[in-house]
This record gives structure tokens, sequence and C-alpha cells, in this order.
């Protein structure tokens, strides 16, 4: 029997990758009928750079995305306010990259074809219900787990058998919500994002993240390759409280709702407004997390990325987090007697460390720091909180179990 993943996201392919470089047989089931390079940018940081250079997609990885040199704090006017170093001129062994999250979701399935096999991801297949007991299993796969999968295209439902469940189905998670049915609701931060690409030339280095606040309004901004860059526009417009409409993160957004808030931003060196206005579609997104989870599986089925640790895109780590909570539930499974075990390892590592992320995305989100000294202690204590301080990831051993 192969470990089953649902969810053919970041998460769910580096989860693939991992299982595969540690001996361990997997299948990937997506619920989308086709895998296309959508969204917008994201950041990977060092500590998922590491993971994927030693899955060997160093090459992949340099080729679709531009590596961070500096982030760059300042207001509405173009004026510094703080400038912090990222990837290896910050010290790191390896580089931080901004990258399109849908050429990124290509490449990495992409490989799991190349080395799992161009049938190893199933789409338009979506996991619908589990049992982990393992009764009424035959003799090969007794104390595995049986999931309940739909195909979309006949509207039936096949049962088979797996060694293991993981959910890696993204925020609106099924499996998630089988293993927690009391979970409560998303929680909003009042916050509403716009985001979206512009072509348009670098700006700074070339190889900047510039974020720039005024009042209740930030813009986060940064080159992805290919003559693009990757805004998102973040305007406070209501108290914190949990989510009554919709987050999905393809929904469209409307120029004429964002462009109020930033058409006086003049930085100089950006043209805010011609970045908005010239861009390609606009995603418009609130911004949600949940309460961390008290634990995250049972027996034979578990949660990874964004499925267990939904968390504010405020620190870049959301993707990066998926990445590492794959190796880690790869090395487990390949050195662990049996998978109950190994599921238990790896949520025993990963579900308080993520937590911490998860608390420490919301503090940055809350926090008002303005001075080059208050900005400073702010990202150093998030680096320490989230374990991605410099000596640390530099002296940590391999997540790899070979």
């Amino acid at each position: 029997m192969s470990v089953l993943i649902a969810g053919a996201g970041i998460g769910g392919l580096a989860a693939a990758l991992s299982l595969h470089a540690a001996g361990v047989g997997s299948a990937v089931v997506e619920s989308a009928r086709e895998i296309r390079p959508l969204g917008v940018g994201i950041n990977l940081l060092p500590h998922a750079v590491r993971e994927l250079i030693e899955l060997g997609l160093g090459d992949e990885l340099a080729a679709i995305g531009v590596a961070t040199a500096e982030n760059v704090y300042g207001d509405r006017f173009g004026r510094r306010v703080f400038t912090e170093p990222r990837g290896m001129a910050q010290g790191y062994r390896w580089p931080q990259y901004s990258v399109h999250r849908g050429e990124l979701q290509r490449l990495l399935l992409t490989a799991v074809r190349e080395r799992l096999g161009a049938d190893a991801v199933r789409t338009g297949a979506r996991v619908v219900g589990f049992d982990g007991s393992g009764e009424g299993a035959g003799p090969r796969e007794r104390g595995g787990v049986r999931v309940r999968v739909l195909d979309r295209a006949t509207g039936t439902v096949e049962e088979s058998a797996a060694r293991a469940l993981i959910g890696a189905d993204g925020l609106h998670s099924a499996v998630r919500a089988a293993l927690h049915p009391q979970d409560g609701p998303l929680l909003w931060s009042g916050i509403r994002m716009w985001r979206g690409t512009t072509r348009a030339e670098p700006f700074l280095t070339g190889r900047s993240m510039v974020i720039v606040r005024d009042g209740d309004a930030e813009l986060v901004a940064y080159p992805i390759g290919g003559g693009r860059v990757n805004w998102v526009c973040q305007v406070r417009v209501s108290e914190p409280g949990p989510l009554t409409g919709d987050a999905a993160w393809n929904r469209v957004g409307r120029l004429a709702d964002v462009l109020p808030y930033f058409d006086h931003w003049r930085l100089g060196w950006l043209d805010v407004p011609g970045l908005l206005m010239n861009s390609g579609e606009i995603l418009e997104y609130p911004m949600v997390d949940r309460e961390p989870l008290p634990w995250w599986g049972s027996g034979r089925v578990t949660l990874l990325g964004d499925a267990a640790h939904p968390m504010y895109p405020v620190g870049a780590n959301g993707a990066s987090q998926a990445v590492v909570d794959a190796r880690v539930l790869a090395r487990e499974l390949a050195r662990a007697d049996d998978v109950p075990t190994a599921l238990a390892r790896y949520e025993t590592e990963r579900r308080e460390a993520t937590a911490a992320v998860v608390r420490a995305n919301r503090a940055m989100n809350r926090a008002g720091a303005r001075t080059p000294e208050e900005l400073a202690r702010v990202t150093d204590t998030y680096r320490d909180t989230t374990g991605s301080d410099v000596r640390t990831l530099n002296a940590r051993a391999s997540l790899s179990c070979r």
C-alpha cells in the first residue's frame, strides 16, 4: 500500500517528492480537474529552499525565481525607514526566492510525474471520507486506512486502502473537517488583501522586496522574474472576528475597490498607482487564519500545510512551513516501525512549531513598529520565534533520512 496524499498543492507535491526520496511509495489525488499555474507571487524562505535543494530542485528553483537580497521598509513618499538583508546576503547558506506560485506548483508537479510516474497525480478526484480502523481489509492491507474518493467526472465514489492518508487539501480541507467536525470558523484579521502581478521593471537593487505602510494601508511588492512585479495591497477595513463570507484564493477583485487607498502614493522609484492599474487579473482575499489545533490526526491520518496550520501571509511562511512539514513527515515514515508511531512523531515535532508561527504572524500583523530600532527588534523576534534564526538553520542537521 502507498501513502495517499489529498491535495496537489505545494505541500502535497513536496510530500510526494520527499516520500519518494525516502523510499516510501505515495500517490496524490487532487480535486481540480486540471492543475493550472494559478495565483500570484509567494516567497520561499531559506529553510524551505534548503529542503527543495536537497530534493534536487536547486537549478529549477533558480531558473524560475528571484533571489531576494533585501527587505526595504518605507513610507508612501519613498523614504526608507529600515533595510534588512535577506537570504544569502543575511548569512544563510541558502537563498530566499520570490516566485510565481503557479510556476512553483508546476515545477513540483513535473518532478513528481518524472520521479513517481505519469499517473502519480490523479486530478478530478476528491477525498470525501475515510475509515482508519483497517477493519475489513485483506491480509496485505490489514491495518491500513480505507479512503473514499469521489471521481468528479462520473460522480462515483471509490474506496481503496492506503498505508496512511495525508490531508494536504488546503484551507478548506475535507480531511481536517472529518477529523475536527467541531472546528471553529476561519478567523478574519479585519484586513482585506488585493493581489496581482504587473509587467514592470524591478526596482531598487532589482532583488528588493518593499513593505510600505501608511495608516491602515500597506503595500508589499517584489519582482518574481519574467519581467513581473508581484504586489499585495492590504487594508484594514474591520475589527478582527470570525469570517462570515467566502475565503477563496482565486476570487476576482476590482481595481476600483483598491486603487483609492493608494492613488496618492508617490515612492519615486516605484509607480504604485501604475502598478495597480496595469496589473493583469486582481485577486481579492480576506487575511484569515485558524486557532492552532490541539492535535492534528489520529492513527494513520494526519494533516499537512494549510490544512494543518493556516496562517496570515505576513511572515511569508505558509508555503515554507508546508515544505518543512513534508520533509519531517517523510523522515518519520521512513524510519518508524509502524505508521501511527511515525505520524505521532511527525505531529509532535511540527504541531507546536507551526502554532508558534501562526501566533508570530498574528503578532507581526499587529505590530505598529515604524522606527528602525523597532523594526529590527520585531524581525529578529520573528526569526527566533519561528525557528529561522540564521545560525540555527545553518547548523541544523539535514531533515533527510538518508
